[in-house]
């Protein structure tokens, strides 16, 4: 974990702690082969342990620090917590980018909750990019974003 300081928001009792779900799922949130992405609503979650994962993709809203809802057809007929829920409370750095990033509502960008949000523009200098170690003219996400570079044609 690093060191910077988390934003009060952050609840002390873990999401775990809050959900309530059987056995088989908390098994099947820690065995299948998730991937985790965030999204506007929350975090999209594909199971990648199906034939056809693009099938299995669903959309897991978090609410207050706390995976409240998935749009799974098993989130809506059984009680308690989905197993994509689980899966993403149990993924702490899943959490963290959750609650440490807001994204955009033109969802281009993210604004970092850091206590300091312009630590990032402070130390941004030539030396400190990524620019150097991609191919080409090709230059990172941070000076296309910052302006310094565009993108080639």
């Amino acid at each position: 974990m690093s060191g910077r300081s988390r934003p009060s928001a952050r609840i002390s009792m873990h999401p775990l702690e809050q959900l309530e779900f059987t056995t088989r799922v908390a098994k099947r949130a820690q065995y299948e082969a998730f991937e985790f992405s965030l999204c506007p609503d929350g975090v999209h979650v594909r199971n990648c342990s199906h034939d056809n994962p693009a099938e299995h993709e669903y959309v897991v809203t978090i609410e207050d620090c706390l995976p409240t809802a998935c749009d799974c057809p098993a989130d809506d007929r059984f009680d308690g917590a989905c197993k994509h829920r689980v899966a993403v409370a149990i993924r702490e750095p899943i959490m963290e980018a959750v609650t440490d990033t807001q994204v955009a509502a033109d969802g281009g960008s993210t604004i970092s909750t850091d206590e300091d949000p312009e630590a990032d523009d402070q130390t941004m200098d030539d030396d400190a990019c990524d620019c150097v170690e991609l191919p080409g003219d090709f230059p990172c996400w941070d000076c296309v974003r910052t302006g310094k570079r565009t993108l080639p044609e």
